[in-house]
């Protein structure tokens, strides 16, 4: 790297380099003037005097920008190099720039054909050697430029497509809370009325008792026949379990409502127990028992939390997303075992709330087969998942991860021990 001296102040000022070049020469001669000249055009320059040590220094995390690779070399010649860089994941797209004295077409071709971007000849010529490194490196920065760029609308583009589909899964419910509510509210109006007509009766029957206590003949057989008692007892009954059956509809439309409010303006102060009941209700059926598996136990340690202001219908959608997870983490690991032996230790999933200080914390654990390399954050990237083929997009977490970190400006953080199931951890601001 090129520096240089101000005589007032004694400060040195730093060039920024222009790029790291790897030069791969087994003569010493070669190596100093490319490394002088490349030096002089302040591109950082590393050296090595055989392809083993070329390879051997790539092992490294820091890795070159580009790589001037000589061909006549002896042990592993330039073309070895080539294909076994090639071959590498960690270093295959690195460009590799032949330098050799061969003019044979054929020797050309075959470089090409093993990856290398280019050819100089020897002996060089500065001006060439610096366009060409120049010229690729351009190349290079625009390709990861443009590969980033497009992955970048690749997620974007499935995050509206995921987005539209937690969308209309809310208009969905809406409409289905709406026609719902209309009839239910009419069952549960009449029934207050239905109770007091019936108490009505019943306290008219139990006067004609009272004072008609002998009736005619064919009275007391209709009355011993129909077992008066026991109706009007289980008739209150059935009254009763109307009324509970009709508060749990309007309950469950309560709860509809609630997930469906994707699309609202600005954030609003929501009760984050309300979202998390929503979307039990609507994931309840997945911890049914089935065919292959005993149910899935839920264990719910809520605590006091305050209302936070947030984007309701977001959060509720990181819910669904965790708690789907982990119902697949359950359902896969136990997939091939059999029924009795899982029944001695089923599938449980644990949500936990607390409030601490200004935040509130909510844990979503299970207890699948959690996963390895706890400390990447390659689970929150886009398209990233550990699960079979066909399970799963990838986009689940990745979206959880958006909600809450870059729209809610909380954290979502997790870990994992292979064997024994994973817990995500959401902090959030209350406000």
């Amino acid at each position: 790297m090129k520096t240089t001296i101000e005589d007032q102040n004694n400060s040195i000022n730093h060039i920024p380099s222009r790029g790291i070049v790897l030069v791969v020469d087994d003569n010493p001669a070669n190596l100093q003037v490319l490394s002088s000249f490349l030096d002089q055009s302040n591109f950082e320059v590393w050296a090595a005097r055989s392809g083993e040590k070329a390879l051997q220094r790539l092992e490294n995390d820091h890795l070159p920008d580009l790589i001037l690779l000589d061909v006549m070399m002896p042990g592993i010649d330039g073309f070895e190099t080539c294909k076994q860089l090639k071959s590498n994941p960690r270093v295959q797209d690195i460009p590799v720039i032949f330098m050799t004295a061969l003019s044979e077409t054929a020797d050309k071709v075959k470089g090409l054909q093993l990856g290398a971007v280019d050819y100089i000849t020897k002996p060089f010529q500065h001006e060439e050697v610096l366009v060409r490194i120049e010229n690729h490196l351009k190349l290079r920065n625009l390709t990861k430029a443009l590969i980033a760029k497009n992955a970048e609308l690749q997620q974007t583009q499935t995050q509206l497509i995921q987005a539209e589909k937690v969308a209309a899964l809310g208009q969905i419910t809406a409409g289905i809370a709406h026609e719902v509510n209309n009839p239910i509210n009419f069952i549960a109006g009449n029934l207050n009325f239905v109770e007091k007509y019936v108490q009505e009766v019943v306290s008219l029957l139990h006067l004609y008792q009272k004072h008609l206590p002998e009736p005619p003949e064919e009275v007391k057989t209709a009355i011993q026949k129909s077992d008066l008692n026991f109706l009007l007892d289980d008739l209150s009954k059935i009254i009763q379990s109307m009324q509970v059956g009709t508060d749990r509809v309007t309950e469950i439309v309560s709860y509809l409502n609630n997930f469906s409010r994707h699309r609202e303006a600005g954030k609003k102060l929501a009760n984050l127990h309300q979202g998390l009941e929503s979307t039990l209700l609507i994931l309840g059926h997945r911890l049914k028992r089935n065919a292959h598996r005993p149910t899935i136990q839920l264990v719910k340690e809520y605590g006091d939390l305050p209302l936070i202001e947030c984007f309701p219908g977001e959060i509720n959608q990181v819910f669904m997303n965790l708690i789907s997870n982990a119902i697949d983490a359950v359902e896969e690991k136990y997939k091939n075992e059999d029924f009795d032996a899982i029944c001695q230790h089923p599938g449980v999933i644990k949500i936990k709330t607390e409030a601490i200080g200004e935040l509130v914390i909510l844990r979503v654990a299970d207890n699948g087969s959690g996963i390895k390399n706890t400390g990447s954050t390659k689970i929150f990237d886009a398209f990233y998942t550990t699960k079979p083929v066909g399970k799963g997009t990838g986009l689940g977490l990745s979206i959880a991860y958006q909600i809450v970190v870059n729209n809610h400006h909380g954290k979502l953080t997790y870990h994992s021990k292979a064997g024994e199931g994973i817990e995500f951890i959401i902090e959030l601001p209350i406000r």
